[in-house]
Protein backbone atom coordinates (compact mmCIF):
# COMPACT_ATOMS: atom_id res chain seq x y z
CA UNK A 1 0.00 0.00 0.00
CA UNK A 2 1.49 3.33 -0.81
CA UNK A 3 0.19 6.28 0.95
CA UNK A 4 2.46 9.20 0.91
CA UNK A 5 2.19 12.03 -1.62
CA UNK A 6 5.52 12.92 -2.96
CA UNK A 7 6.94 15.76 -4.96
CA UNK A 8 6.52 15.52 -9.07
CA UNK A 9 9.42 16.21 -10.90
CA UNK A 10 8.73 19.15 -13.75
CA UNK A 11 9.13 19.27 -17.21
CA UNK A 12 11.92 20.93 -18.99
CA UNK A 13 12.45 21.67 -22.58
CA UNK A 14 15.43 22.62 -23.34
CA UNK A 15 16.90 25.35 -26.31
CA UNK A 16 20.42 25.38 -27.04
CA UNK A 17 20.94 28.92 -26.87
CA UNK A 18 22.85 32.10 -24.88
CA UNK A 19 19.23 33.31 -24.03
CA UNK A 20 17.63 35.81 -21.15
CA UNK A 21 15.95 33.75 -17.91
CA UNK A 22 14.26 35.61 -14.82
CA UNK A 23 15.58 34.52 -11.77
CA UNK A 24 13.71 35.63 -8.07
CA UNK A 25 14.74 39.21 -6.29
CA UNK A 26 15.08 39.01 -2.66
CA UNK A 27 12.47 39.55 -0.26
CA UNK A 28 9.37 37.46 0.25
CA UNK A 29 5.91 36.86 -1.98
CA UNK A 30 3.18 34.81 -1.74
CA UNK A 31 1.81 32.17 -4.55
CA UNK A 32 -1.24 30.09 -3.72
CA UNK A 33 -0.65 26.73 -4.96
CA UNK A 34 -3.03 25.43 -7.95
CA UNK A 35 -4.27 22.08 -9.24
CA UNK A 36 -1.59 20.15 -10.53
CA UNK A 37 1.35 22.45 -9.18
CA UNK A 38 4.15 20.64 -8.15
CA UNK A 39 7.28 22.50 -5.82
CA UNK A 40 9.52 21.76 -8.57
CA UNK A 41 7.31 23.77 -11.08
CA UNK A 42 6.64 26.58 -8.24
CA UNK A 43 10.61 26.42 -7.28
CA UNK A 44 11.83 26.56 -10.86
CA UNK A 45 9.20 29.63 -11.33
CA UNK A 46 10.96 31.67 -8.15
CA UNK A 47 14.46 31.10 -8.83
CA UNK A 48 14.82 28.52 -6.01
CA UNK A 49 15.12 25.56 -4.87
CA UNK A 50 12.54 22.48 -3.38
CA UNK A 51 14.77 22.48 -0.74
CA UNK A 52 14.11 26.19 0.17
CA UNK A 53 10.85 26.29 -0.43
CA UNK A 54 10.61 23.23 2.12
CA UNK A 55 12.25 25.21 4.67
CA UNK A 56 10.72 28.67 4.19
CA UNK A 57 6.84 26.76 4.69
CA UNK A 58 7.85 24.30 7.40
CA UNK A 59 6.64 21.38 5.22
CA UNK A 60 6.25 18.00 6.37
CA UNK A 61 8.44 15.11 5.92
CA UNK A 62 10.67 16.09 2.64
CA UNK A 63 8.16 18.46 1.71
CA UNK A 64 5.86 15.81 -0.09
CA UNK A 65 2.34 17.07 0.98
CA UNK A 66 1.26 20.13 -1.19
CA UNK A 67 -2.52 20.78 -1.90
CA UNK A 68 -4.41 23.30 -4.11
CA UNK A 69 -5.36 26.57 -2.15
CA UNK A 70 -2.44 26.43 0.03
CA UNK A 71 -0.81 29.51 0.31
CA UNK A 72 3.11 29.18 0.27
CA UNK A 73 5.89 31.81 0.97
CA UNK A 74 8.28 32.24 -1.79
CA UNK A 75 11.65 34.36 -2.33
CA UNK A 76 11.01 37.66 -4.03
CA UNK A 77 8.56 39.16 -5.16
CA UNK A 78 9.20 40.36 -8.82
CA UNK A 79 12.30 39.36 -10.95
CA UNK A 80 15.52 40.30 -12.22
CA UNK A 81 16.84 39.81 -15.37
CA UNK A 82 20.41 37.88 -16.37
CA UNK A 83 22.16 36.70 -19.24
CA UNK A 84 22.21 32.14 -19.02
CA UNK A 85 24.67 30.82 -20.86
CA UNK A 86 23.28 27.36 -20.44
CA UNK A 87 20.44 25.77 -22.04
CA UNK A 88 17.35 27.84 -21.41
CA UNK A 89 13.96 26.85 -20.95
CA UNK A 90 11.39 27.21 -23.20
CA UNK A 91 8.02 29.66 -22.08
CA UNK A 92 4.90 28.23 -21.93
CA UNK A 93 3.62 31.00 -24.37
CA UNK A 94 6.06 29.48 -27.15
CA UNK A 95 8.85 31.96 -27.25
CA UNK A 96 11.94 32.51 -26.01
CA UNK A 97 13.72 35.94 -25.57
CA UNK A 98 17.28 35.33 -27.34
CA UNK A 99 20.27 38.04 -26.99
CA UNK A 100 21.49 38.84 -30.06
CA UNK A 101 25.16 37.98 -30.27
CA UNK A 102 27.73 39.95 -33.10
CA UNK A 103 27.71 38.15 -36.74
CA UNK A 104 24.08 37.13 -35.83
CA UNK A 105 21.48 37.34 -38.97
CA UNK A 106 17.96 36.99 -38.83
CA UNK A 107 18.10 34.10 -40.99
CA UNK A 108 20.87 32.32 -38.71
CA UNK A 109 18.57 32.80 -35.78
CA UNK A 110 15.42 31.56 -37.41
CA UNK A 111 17.75 27.95 -38.75
CA UNK A 112 19.04 27.78 -35.24
CA UNK A 113 15.93 28.02 -33.53
CA UNK A 114 13.57 26.13 -36.20
CA UNK A 115 11.21 28.91 -37.21
CA UNK A 116 10.38 30.48 -40.21
CA UNK A 117 12.11 33.89 -40.96
CA UNK A 118 8.62 35.81 -41.60
CA UNK A 119 7.65 34.29 -37.73
CA UNK A 120 10.80 35.58 -36.24
CA UNK A 121 10.32 39.19 -37.95
CA UNK A 122 6.42 39.14 -37.05
CA UNK A 123 7.17 38.11 -33.81
CA UNK A 124 9.47 41.66 -33.08
CA UNK A 125 7.37 43.66 -35.30
CA UNK A 126 9.99 44.14 -37.69
CA UNK A 127 10.20 44.60 -41.51
CA UNK A 128 12.50 41.97 -44.29
CA UNK A 129 15.52 43.25 -44.52
CA UNK A 130 15.64 44.81 -40.91
CA UNK A 131 18.47 45.10 -39.58
CA UNK A 132 19.70 43.56 -36.30
CA UNK A 133 22.50 44.18 -33.85
CA UNK A 134 24.76 42.91 -30.76
CA UNK A 135 22.80 42.98 -27.39
CA UNK A 136 19.19 43.75 -28.79
CA UNK A 137 16.61 41.18 -27.33
CA UNK A 138 14.41 39.49 -29.79
CA UNK A 139 11.16 37.37 -29.09
CA UNK A 140 12.00 33.84 -31.10
CA UNK A 141 8.62 31.63 -31.58
CA UNK A 142 9.02 27.93 -30.52
CA UNK A 143 7.27 24.79 -30.80
CA UNK A 144 6.63 23.76 -27.05
CA UNK A 145 5.54 20.91 -26.62
CA UNK A 146 2.95 19.34 -24.73
CA UNK A 147 3.88 18.40 -21.06
CA UNK A 148 3.83 14.95 -19.56
CA UNK A 149 1.03 14.13 -17.28
CA UNK A 150 1.93 14.19 -13.88
CA UNK A 151 -1.45 14.26 -12.08
CA UNK A 152 -1.18 10.47 -12.02
CA UNK A 153 1.87 9.58 -10.85
CA UNK A 154 4.68 9.60 -7.55
CA UNK A 155 6.85 7.83 -6.38
CA UNK A 156 7.63 6.48 -10.00
CA UNK A 157 3.92 5.09 -10.11
CA UNK A 158 1.69 5.89 -12.55
CA UNK A 159 -2.40 5.13 -11.69
CA UNK A 160 -4.99 4.66 -13.35
CA UNK A 161 -7.72 7.26 -14.80
CA UNK A 162 -10.61 5.58 -12.79
CA UNK A 163 -8.03 6.36 -9.62
CA UNK A 164 -6.74 9.85 -10.19
CA UNK A 165 -10.43 10.68 -10.78
CA UNK A 166 -11.84 9.36 -7.68
CA UNK A 167 -8.78 11.26 -5.98
CA UNK A 168 -9.59 14.41 -7.62
CA UNK A 169 -13.12 14.29 -6.83
CA UNK A 170 -12.14 13.92 -2.94
CA UNK A 171 -9.88 16.62 -3.41
CA UNK A 172 -12.78 18.86 -4.62
CA UNK A 173 -14.74 18.07 -1.75
CA UNK A 174 -12.63 18.59 0.72
CA UNK A 175 -11.30 21.52 -0.57
CA UNK A 176 -14.78 22.88 0.07
CA UNK A 177 -14.97 21.67 3.52
CA UNK A 178 -14.13 23.80 6.71
CA UNK A 179 -11.67 21.14 8.12
CA UNK A 180 -9.80 21.24 11.70
CA UNK A 181 -6.30 22.85 11.86
CA UNK A 182 -3.57 21.58 12.53
CA UNK A 183 -3.22 21.90 15.99
CA UNK A 184 -6.98 20.53 16.20
CA UNK A 185 -5.82 17.60 13.98
CA UNK A 186 -2.82 16.70 16.18
CA UNK A 187 -4.92 16.78 19.06
CA UNK A 188 -7.37 14.32 17.16
CA UNK A 189 -4.50 11.72 16.47
CA UNK A 190 -3.44 12.23 20.47
CA UNK A 191 -6.29 11.07 21.63
CA UNK A 192 -7.27 8.59 18.94
CA UNK A 193 -3.26 6.79 19.63
CA UNK A 194 -4.47 6.21 23.32
CA UNK A 195 -7.77 4.97 22.92
CA UNK A 196 -6.47 2.14 20.65
CA UNK A 197 -3.36 1.50 22.43
CA UNK A 198 -0.70 3.07 19.52
CA UNK A 199 2.29 4.74 20.93
CA UNK A 200 1.31 8.93 20.17
CA UNK A 201 4.29 10.08 19.11
CA UNK A 202 4.45 7.40 16.29
CA UNK A 203 1.00 8.32 15.08
CA UNK A 204 1.99 11.65 14.95
CA UNK A 205 4.85 10.97 13.08
CA UNK A 206 3.88 9.08 10.83
CA UNK A 207 1.04 11.73 10.11
CA UNK A 208 3.36 14.51 9.76
CA UNK A 209 5.34 12.33 7.36
CA UNK A 210 2.28 11.46 5.30
CA UNK A 211 0.23 15.18 5.52
CA UNK A 212 1.93 17.80 7.88
CA UNK A 213 -1.17 17.11 9.66
CA UNK A 214 -3.57 18.51 6.85
CA UNK A 215 -6.92 16.40 6.71
CA UNK A 216 -7.08 18.28 2.83
CA UNK A 217 -4.37 16.17 1.53
CA UNK A 218 -5.26 13.78 -1.44
CA UNK A 219 -3.04 12.12 -3.21
CA UNK A 220 -2.80 10.95 -7.19
CA UNK A 221 -3.01 6.75 -5.80
CA UNK A 222 -6.80 8.10 -3.76
CA UNK A 223 -4.48 8.00 -0.15
CA UNK A 224 -6.55 10.53 1.36
CA UNK A 225 -6.59 13.16 4.76
CA UNK A 226 -3.76 13.25 7.38
CA UNK A 227 -3.31 9.74 7.24
CA UNK A 228 -3.60 9.48 3.75
CA UNK A 229 -5.29 6.37 4.28
CA UNK A 230 -6.61 4.74 0.87
CA UNK A 231 -10.40 3.15 0.39
CA UNK A 232 -9.26 -0.23 0.63
CA UNK A 233 -7.38 -0.03 3.57
CA UNK A 234 -10.31 2.50 5.22
CA UNK A 235 -12.58 -0.49 4.56
CA UNK A 236 -10.51 -2.93 6.33
CA UNK A 237 -10.27 -0.83 9.09
CA UNK A 238 -14.25 -0.47 9.10
CA UNK A 239 -14.27 -3.92 9.99
CA UNK A 240 -11.94 -4.05 12.42
CA UNK A 241 -13.94 -1.15 14.13
CA UNK A 242 -17.61 -2.17 13.53
CA UNK A 243 -18.76 0.41 11.42
CA UNK A 244 -17.88 2.32 8.24
CA UNK A 245 -15.57 4.59 8.21
CA UNK A 246 -15.74 7.66 5.85
CA UNK A 247 -11.86 8.75 5.45
CA UNK A 248 -13.21 12.63 4.40
CA UNK A 249 -14.32 13.04 7.95
CA UNK A 250 -10.91 14.12 10.16
CA UNK A 251 -11.93 11.58 12.85
CA UNK A 252 -13.05 8.59 10.61
CA UNK A 253 -9.84 9.19 8.39
CA UNK A 254 -7.27 9.35 11.98
CA UNK A 255 -9.25 6.16 13.29
CA UNK A 256 -8.21 4.40 9.87
CA UNK A 257 -4.97 5.21 10.16
CA UNK A 258 -4.38 4.62 14.19
CA UNK A 259 -5.86 1.17 13.46
CA UNK A 260 -3.75 0.46 10.97
CA UNK A 261 -0.86 1.20 12.82
CA UNK A 262 -2.43 -0.72 16.11
CA UNK A 263 -2.61 -3.97 13.50
CA UNK A 264 0.98 -3.55 12.24
CA UNK A 265 2.93 -3.05 15.38
CA UNK A 266 1.21 -5.68 17.04
CA UNK A 267 2.48 -7.89 14.35
CA UNK A 268 6.12 -6.38 13.45
CA UNK A 269 8.75 -4.81 15.14
CA UNK A 270 8.67 -0.55 15.08
CA UNK A 271 10.59 -0.47 11.77
CA UNK A 272 8.91 -3.00 9.74
CA UNK A 273 5.52 -1.98 11.39
CA UNK A 274 6.45 1.24 9.78
CA UNK A 275 7.39 0.33 6.64
CA UNK A 276 4.43 -1.70 5.95
CA UNK A 277 1.90 1.32 6.84
CA UNK A 278 3.87 2.52 3.17
CA UNK A 279 4.68 -0.26 1.15
CA UNK A 280 2.19 -2.88 2.50
CA UNK A 281 3.56 -5.46 5.22
CA UNK A 282 2.82 -8.38 2.75
CA UNK A 283 5.05 -6.19 0.16
CA UNK A 284 7.79 -5.80 3.23
CA UNK A 285 8.17 -9.60 3.60
CA UNK A 286 8.21 -10.48 0.38
CA UNK A 287 10.34 -8.21 -1.52
CA UNK A 288 12.16 -6.42 1.36
CA UNK A 289 12.02 -2.94 2.04
CA UNK A 290 12.41 -0.64 -1.42
CA UNK A 291 14.61 1.95 -1.35
CA UNK A 292 11.97 4.69 -1.31
CA UNK A 293 10.49 2.82 1.80
CA UNK A 294 14.08 3.10 3.30
CA UNK A 295 14.01 7.03 3.76
CA UNK A 296 10.57 6.97 4.72
CA UNK A 297 10.75 4.53 7.66
CA UNK A 298 13.94 6.86 8.59
CA UNK A 299 12.13 9.82 8.49
CA UNK A 300 9.19 8.88 10.47
CA UNK A 301 11.53 7.59 13.05
CA UNK A 302 13.49 10.72 13.21
CA UNK A 303 10.19 12.40 13.37
CA UNK A 304 9.27 10.64 16.59
CA UNK A 305 12.37 10.91 18.05
CA UNK A 306 12.03 14.93 17.79
CA UNK A 307 8.47 14.41 19.06
CA UNK A 308 9.83 12.22 21.91
CA UNK A 309 12.41 14.99 22.71
CA UNK A 310 9.31 17.77 22.62
CA UNK A 311 10.11 19.38 19.46
CA UNK A 312 6.81 21.43 17.63
CA UNK A 313 7.07 21.66 14.00
CA UNK A 314 4.07 23.66 14.45
CA UNK A 315 5.87 26.87 16.34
Amino acid sequence: MRNVVRILSGLAVPVLTAAVITAGSPGFGAYKVKEGDTLSHIAGRYGTTVSTLVALNKLPGNGNAIYAGEVLKVPGKGSTTTTAKTPAKRSQLGRVTYVVKPGDTVSGIAKRFKCSQANLLAANGLKAGARIYAGKPLQVPVKVRPKARTDNTFAGRTYADHIVAAANRNRATLKKRKLPTRTQMRSLIVSTAKRYGVDPELALAVSWQESGWKQRVVSPANAIGAMQVIPSTGRFASRLVGRELDLLKPRDNVTAGVVLLSRLTGAAKLDIAVAGYYQGLGGVKKNGMYADTKLYVKNVLRIKAQLERGWDPLR
